[in-house]
């Protein structure tokens, strides 16, 4: 790759990630008043990471039976107000333990 095709690599992702947290403030100069979009801008940061993350939970077990147990584990302790440590480290305990029993057996 020559210099030119790296910098203008480097301008489009510049572009591309910088560019859609600027044009909201540059375009929007006053508060939202449509409830609506209020609350689909609430909820997009938590739907992008669940989008993110729950394909991995499924895929980093070696046996699916660990990653939907494990993930039952952790929605459980998440629903019963558990922090966030407590809901990772039980979800990975409970992957370890079956992953372990299904070794053996």
């Amino acid at each position: 790759m020559s210099t030119g095709e790296i910098l203008l690599g480097i301008l489009v992702m510049v572009l591309v990630t910088y560019g859609p947290r600027v044009l909201p403030l540059l375009l929007l100069r006053r508060q939202l008043q449509s409830a609506y979009l209020q609350a689909f801008f609430a909820y997009v940061p938590y739907a992008v990471i669940a989008a993110m993350t729950v394909p991995d939970i499924f895929f980093a077990a070696s046996q699916p039976a660990a990653a939907v147990l494990g993930t039952a584990a952790a929605l459980l302790l998440a629903y019963r107000g558990r922090s966030l440590i407590t809901v990772a480290l039980g979800g990975v305990a409970v992957v370890f333990l079956v992953e372990t029993v299904l070794l053996y057996f």
